[in-house]
């Protein structure tokens, strides 16, 4: 199986998820586009893709010209290829951007660990069916994908109380996740160390936030890597 991992910044990687894969042998091959790295040509040689966060916006093509292909690449890979995709934080909203969304800024942040609430939708759906009605999980965005309303195509899978589309599918086999699922027990403090992530924290939840707010996912570990498990096995499922 090979998958293409395009990343924002080195320290957001798929986390736990990444670790699965590489138990299960899985040929990651990971584009760092801050670093200049290019997206191939040819992506129909990637059984499916993933797209992780980053501390820059959907919008900040003039400072991250690479954005402009990216989006490109996943309008391919997902519109016109129609092969798996994963898109977390960023990367969710990049998805819903490609298919008619508008990327806008939050009317409140949403940082620390918070609900998550699904919908009927998902008893139908092939990764998240067996998920529990409400989960807790990392969100760290100021940022949110709105007015997919009008894509048919798209089907709402779970909201919270500041966000509407936390986790919504185009068709069948592309995802935009906006909170971070896929984190370890080391990836708050190593977030906490990017300095946009560092404001956006302390501006929410006040000066010394940081331990708390790894103490809290601490607690929540063991269940999120759970969740984590259940995605990925789903998810290696609608990869052909």
């Amino acid at each position: 199986m090979n998958i293409i991992v395009l990343q924002h910044i080195k320290i957001e990687d798929p986390g736990y998820i990444k670790d699965l894969m590489l138990n299960d042998g899985v040929n990651l091959e990971t584009i760092e586009l801050d670093e200049g790295q290019k997206i191939p040509n040819d992506l129909n040689k990637f059984d499916a893709m993933l797209c992780m966060g980053g501390p820059m916006d959907t919008w900040m093509e003039k400072e991250y010209p690479w954005l402009i292909n990216e989006k490109e690449k996943i309008r391919e890979f997902v519109v016109d290829l129609k092969k798996p995709y994963l898109g977390f934080c960023l990367g969710c909203q990049l998805l819903g951007e490609v298919i008619g969304g508008k990327v806008k800024k939050s009317k409140t942040p949403e940082i620390g660990m918070l609900d998550i609430n699904f919908l009927n939708n998902k008893y139908n759906d092939n990764l998240f069916s067996k998920f529990p009605e409400k989960i807790k999980s990392l969100q760290w965005h100021s940022y949110e994908v709105q007015n997919l309303e009008s894509n048919e195509n798209v089907t709402l899978i779970a909201s919270s109380k500041e966000t509407k589309y936390q986790i919504f599918k185009y068709q069948n086999h592309a995802y935009g996740i906006q909170f971070h699922i896929e984190i370890k027990d080391t990836t708050v403090k190593e977030w906490g160390c990017v300095p946009e992530y560092k404001l956006a924290l302390e501006k929410q939840l006040g000066n010394g936030a940081l331990q708390k707010f790894d103490n809290e996912a601490q607690k929540n570990i063991q269940n999120m890597n759970n969740y984590s498990r259940i995605l990925y096995s789903n998810f290696k499922k609608i990869i052909k």
